[in-house]
């Protein structure tokens, strides 16, 4: 199948994400003129984009009166979404009455965020997932808390009876093992794996514990596991009428399989194999490829989290291989990302000394604020 670029090389896409850089970085090296609506507007977002607009919130009321100049003043007319939108479905619904979607429909998307229905679906699949609940559990530390509309990890916690508990919450049982995540494309008919990975968490305070904090393109699944998995991604597309780049999270412990959740679009781990979004453009617009190109290398990428008050030097110099940076003067609160770095080797070993290494060395320039 033939990978869609832009005939005039001058096509207008609009990114909206909580963090858009990626995304814009991706449609710009497609041949995309780029607009970037997010939270953040960091140094790399703006190289990237046309234009951009930083915006407090994804919630309708911030989101509308931006995609409305920008339809009267560009012409924009095709949209895609990144992570962000969870909590914000009506944004979504906005979006796909002006702009075309190209990626997961608001419905498709509404309906992995009921987690209700979710899960009874992953039953009636018979996929396995940790045990869940949707009223308090009476027993304590081998449950978590997790929201209906989380992403990256924000917000989940272990389950403490005295703890007040936000109506859109959900309880599911604390499985050990490795998190993982398999990146995949979809037609709403049959799926074809992208790379599977294995993810880090980290913790940022005592409530927040299981943060994304990055990944690298390589798992110690059996090929049996990857097999079995592999058959519920396609059980999935069909029940769930999937279409694009999405994501499926899971837990490894030994032998066993937990999923976890679906990312119903473009997730974190697209940007350590290559050029994806022509991809998922094309599938999005047609069906899926016959084959993909076979993974060469490792990759890993790490979100670099303050761990005191930091400020970025007025002079600081950031290496190429650092991304979502953030500007110079900026401060940096404990817990909050500095920016994200990515290292590419030829064996995984090689990738997580790097990543190590890398982070060490931005934190090496940065100046604690007394």
């Amino acid at each position: 199948m033939s990978v869609h670029v832009p005939a005039n090389r001058s096509e207008m896409l609009l990114i909206i994400a909580g963090s858009g850089r990626m995304l814009a970085e991706a449609a710009r090296q497609a041949g995309f003129r780029v607009l970037v609506l997010d939270l953040y507007a960091d140094l790399d977002t703006r190289l990237h984009a046309v234009e951009f607009f930083r915006v407090p919130s994804l919630a309708i009321g911030h989101v509308a009166p931006v995609l409305d100049d920008l339809i009267e003043r560009y012409g924009v007319a095709q949209v895609i979404y990144g992570s962000g939108l969870e909590a914000h479905p009506e944004t979504l619904d906005y979006l796909n009455h002006h702009v075309t979607i190209l990626g997961n429909t608001p419905a498709v998307f509404r309906g992995l965020q009921n987690k209700v229905e979710f899960f009874a679906t992953l039953g009636a699949l018979n996929i396995p997932f940790p045990e869940v609940s949707f009223t308090a559990p009476d027993t304590g530390c081998d449950w978590l808390v997790k929201p209906m509309q989380g992403q990256g990890g924000l917000g989940i916690r272990r389950h403490n009876a005295n703890c007040v508990i936000d109506s859109c919450a959900y309880w599911q049982k604390f499985q050990l093992g490795t998190a993982g995540s398999v990146l995949f494309l979809a037609d709403t008919r049959g799926a074809r794996v992208i790379g599977f990975n294995t993810q880090f968490t980290a913790k940022l305070n005592t409530g927040l514990e299981f943060a994304f904090s990055g990944l690298i393109n390589h798992s110690t699944l059996s090929r049996r596991q990857k097999a079995l998995i592999s058959g519920w991604l396609t059980r999935c597309v069909q029940a769930f009428a999937l279409k694009g780049l999405n994501s499926l999270d899971f837990i490894q412990h030994g032998e066993q399989v937990h999923v976890l959740e679906i990312n119903p679009r473009p997730s974190a781990s697209m940007q350590l194999y290559g050029h994806l979004l022509t991809r998922h453009i094309e599938v999005c617009r047609g069906s899926l490829p016959d084959a993909l190109p076979k993974q060469k290398s490792f990759a890993g990428f790490r979100v670099v989290y303050a761990d005191a008050d930091l400020r970025i030097p007025d002079a600081f110099h950031w290496p190429d291989w650092a991304r979502d940076r953030s500007e110079p003067g900026a401060v940096c609160r404990p817990g909050q990302p500095v920016c994200s770095i990515i290292a590419r080797r030829s064996e995984p070993r090689q990738v997580l000394a790097a990543l190590a290494a890398r982070q060490q060395q931005i934190f090496n320039q940065l100046i604690k604020v007394q």
